[in-house]
């Protein structure tokens, strides 16, 4: 199946999603939330909701623009991921979420998918989501080169904070259960055939949002409603069971330039990542 360029500019109709405290509660165990993170866990204290949850309700818009496009969906891989928040997510309701693929670039041996999505309960944006997405031999076909990000540097001098968390040997067998069943994170088997014999590989979701748990413990003072944008390029696979480590630098105007790593491998498995703080603690989840 070859890739289909016409598909730029293609627009989802809305897609609904009902949830409850205990759809968010998953998630937030799914990106690795511990005990002593009982506000993201317990209905009697909201639950709070991780904003990186905002790529749950947006899936079946980013299946059915993935099916647009015609790519070999074998040949996909998540390169990038973003999540901008409009105001605190509500820990129960009904969302609609529309989406739009707005690119499609050519690099050669691989293409670029662009999707976004804006997601909203009762005609008001929460969230939009933007997802970078590579098709391994799909390139070629005369199309631009995908726009440069404008991402801000690592500095050159030692973290402001770094963060260490275990995910589980059990990880992505629990983040699959918020949406994506892909047997890449459950079937050694499948996981051999497609590159990785030392079985299932984590989520880039869930390594995503284990990175945006470390930024609201360090820098939002554990609120994670001052988390307003995220945005990391995958790197290198995580296997369940290693530790990822986050290293922060605090920039000017709030924002943040971010790393990660897994267990002692030396390559990052996220970089040209930065996140947006917002200046004060508090808001709640209604």
């Amino acid at each position: 199946m070859s890739l289909d360029p016409s598909a730029a500019g293609y627009k989802t109709e809305p897609y609904e999603f009902k949830y409850d405290w205990k759809t968010v509660v998953l998630y937030a165990l799914g990106i690795g939330a511990r005990k002593d993170e009982l506000d993201y866990l317990y209905e009697s204290r909201g639950p709070k909701v991780f904003p990186t949850f905002a790529v749950v309700p947006a899936l079946a818009a980013v299946a059915d623009m993935l099916g647009k496009t015609r790519c070999d969906l074998a040949m996909v891989v998540h390169g990038s991921q973003g999540v901008r928040l409009h105001r605190p997510i509500p820990s129960e309701g009904t969302m609609q979420t529309t989406g739009e693929v707005t690119g499609l670039y050519d690099m050669k041996k691989m293409a670029q998918v662009t999707l976004t999505t804006r997601t909203e309960i009762d005609g008001k944006p929460v969230f939009d989501t933007e997802w970078g997405i590579l098709v391994r031999g799909a390139g070629g076909f005369g199309g631009e080169p995908p726009p440069k990000a404008d991402v801000p540097a690592v500095p050159e001098r030692a973290a402001d904070f770094t963060r260490e968390a275990a995910t589980s040997p059990e990880q992505a067998l629990l983040y699959r259960l918020s949406g994506d069943l892909n047997p890449l994170h459950a079937d050694p088997g499948f996981a051999a055939m497609v590159g990785f014999p030392q079985g299932p590989i984590l989520h880039g979701l869930c390594t995503y949002g284990f990175v945006a748990r470390a930024v609201i413990a360090e820098a939002c003072g554990g609120d994670a409603n001052r988390l307003t944008q995220f945005h990391a390029q995958f790197r290198k696979p995580v296997w369940p069971g290693e530790t990822i480590r986050t290293e922060g630098w605090k920039l000017d105007g709030g924002r943040l330039a971010l790393r990660a790593f897994a267990a002692d491998r030396p390559d990052a498995v996220i970089t040209n990542s930065w996140a947006e703080i917002s200046g004060s603690a508090g808001g709640g989840n209604g």
